[in-house]
C-alpha cells in the first residue's frame, strides 16, 4: 500500500505543469510549459550561464547499518518534438532503476549508472545517475544521489526553450527506498541528527519521506517543494496537471468551456481529452464531494 501511495505522488510530480486549464495549446499559460525539474544538456547549460541545469542532486540521511540495502529510481519525462502532423510537444514516460545494493558497498565503491533512451525521431536522450554514501556516525550514513544528462547538443545558444526540451529531462525526480533501515526527515529531524540534516546539500530537488505517516522506508526528491507525507485527497476524480488549483474551482471551470474550445482540447493532447471527458461524465454526487470535507476534528478547547 505506502509503494501505492508513492507512486501516486510521484505520478503527480512527474505531470505537473503538463498542461493547464483551459487545457488549450492556443492558451497563454501553455505557451511555456515542463517548468520544474527540467535537467538541459550540459553544453546548454554552460551556454545559459546558470538560467538552466543539466544536474541535480539529492542528500539525505540514512539510519542503518552496513547491510541496509537501497533501492533508487529516477523517473522522467522525454519530451517528444514537434512535427508536421503534431504541433504540440507530447511526452513519454521514462524510468532508470538501479539495482538494489546495501549502505555498506556504496560506501565503499559508489556506482554509476548511465543510461540512453534511443528515439526513431529527433535525438537520442542520454544521461548518468551516479549513487555514494558516507558514514556521518554509528548507524546514520549520508546518501548522495545525483542526476546528470549527458546529452550531445552543438547548436545556437539562442534557440527558443521548446527547441531544447527534446534534448532534455523534464520533470526529473528521484523515488529511494530503504529495506532494514530509515529515512531521517530533513525538514523534522530528531535533535541529534539536526546538525548532520543541515549539512545536506540538494540542487534543484528536494527530498521529504512519502508513503503512509510515519512510516521511514521511502524518500520522494521532488523539484516541487512538498512537505513530509504529501497525500492526494481521496475526492479527487483524477489528474488536473495544477495542483495550485482546488478541484472543485477547476472541475467547474472545465464546465463553462464552449464547444469550440472543447473541441481544442480534444484534438490536441489525449491527456487533456481524458480530463474533459470524465468531467463530462462526473455524477452530482461527485460535484459535492469535491465541495469540501471534514477532516482531524478534536474536541473544543484541544490544543494538541
Amino acid at each position: 500500500m505506502s509503494l501505492d501511495l508513492v507512486e501516486r505522488i510521484a505520478n503527480a510530480v512527474l505531470y505537473e505543469g503538463y498542461i493547464l486549464y483551459p487545457y488549450r495549446p492556443s492558451s497563454v499559460k501553455n505557451r511555456r510549459r515542463f517548468n520544474f525539474g527540467v535537467l538541459v544538456p550540459p553544453a546548454y547549460a554552460a551556454a545559459q550561464t546558470g538560467a538552466e541545469s543539466s544536474v541535480m542532486r539529492t542528500e539525505c540521511l540514512v539510519c542503518g547499518n552496513s547491510g541496509t540495502m537501497l533501492d533508487v529510481r529516477v523517473r522522467f519525462l522525454r519530451v517528444i518534438a514537434e512535427s508536421e502532423q503534431q504541433s504540440w510537444q507530447s511526452a513519454i514516460e521514462r524510468e532508470v532503476c538501479l539495482a538494489e545494493r546495501s549502505l555498506g558497498d556504496l560506501a565503499a565503491h559508489g556506482f554509476e549508472e548511465r543510461f540512453c533512451f534511443r528515439a526513431s525521431e529527433g535525438p537520442n536522450v542520454q544521461g548518468a545517475i551516479t549513487v555514494t554514501v558516507q558514514s556521518v556516525e554509528e548507524s546514520l550514513f549520508r546518501l548522495a544521489a545525483e542526476v546528470a544528462n549527458s546529452t550531445a547538443w552543438d547548436g545556437a545558444p539562442d534557440i527558443r526553450r521548446d527547441e531544447i526540451l527534446p534534448y532534455s529531462m523534464a520533470a526529473a525526480h528521484t523515488v529511494l527506498a530503504v529495506r532494514e533501515g530509515q529515512f531521517v526527515s530533513l525538514l523534522d529531524p530528531a535533535d541529534r541528527w539536526r546538525e548532520a540534516a543541515g549539512a545536506c546539500r540538494n540542487v534543484g530537488t528536494w527530498p521529504v519521506l512519502a508513503g503512509e505517516p510515519g512510516e521511514c522506508g521511502y524518500m520522494l526528491s521532488s523539484p516541487i517543494i512538498l512537505y513530509d507525507y504529501p497525500q492526494i485527497a481521496p475526492e479527487s476524480p483524477g489528474d488536473l496537471f495544477d495542483v495550485t488549483e482546488i478541484d472543485e474551482i477547476l472541475t467547474l471551470r472545465i464546465m463553462t468551456l464552449t464547444d469550440e474550445e472543447k473541441a481544442e482540447v480534444r484534438s490536441s493532447d489525449e491527456r487533456a481529452r481524458r480530463i474533459l471527458e470524465r468531467t463530462e461524465s462526473l455524477p452530482p454526487e461527485h460535484f459535492m464531494k469535491l465541495h469540501g470535507a471534514l477532516r482531524g476534528l478534536r474536541p473544543a478547547g484541544d490544543a494538541r
